[in-house]
């Protein structure tokens, strides 16, 4: 399983950043963060203790469906979903559909934080 690097960097700076990358003025580099949040606490309601308990619980249990996760952490099912997209949209989990079931998948557990 990968690291992702997360940057924190307030929100005009990720914007310019992005406009530079769209326009071809800046190419990042190797190993720059890919993830970005505007402030420490936007990180740490994201990346809480549950919720990194949660992907290390995925990780260790890949489970194939959600109703196999809540049943396995004892959360609801709605939390859950909510959680995880969540958590997809920043790219730390995939939720892969496979007939009628949603299979959450862990795309990293470990984190580095660079703030800028």
């Amino acid at each position: 399983m990968k690291k992702i690097i997360i940057g924190i960097m307030p929100q005009d700076r990720i914007r310019a950043r992005m406009l530079a990358i769209a326009k071809g003025e800046y190419k990042p580099k190797r190993g720059e963060p890919k993830v970005w949040f505007t402030s420490m606490k936007s990180l740490a309601e994201v990346l809480s203790d549950k919720n990194r308990a949660l992907l290390q619980t995925i990780a260790e249990l890949e489970p194939d469906s959600l109703q196999e996760l809540a049943d396995a952490t004892g959360r609801q099912t709605s939390n859950l979903s909510r959680t995880l997209k969540t958590l997809e949209s920043y790219g730390f989990v995939e939720l892969k559909k496979i007939d009628k079931t949603v299979k959450p998948i862990v795309k990293a557990t470990e984190f580095e934080i660079r703030a800028a």
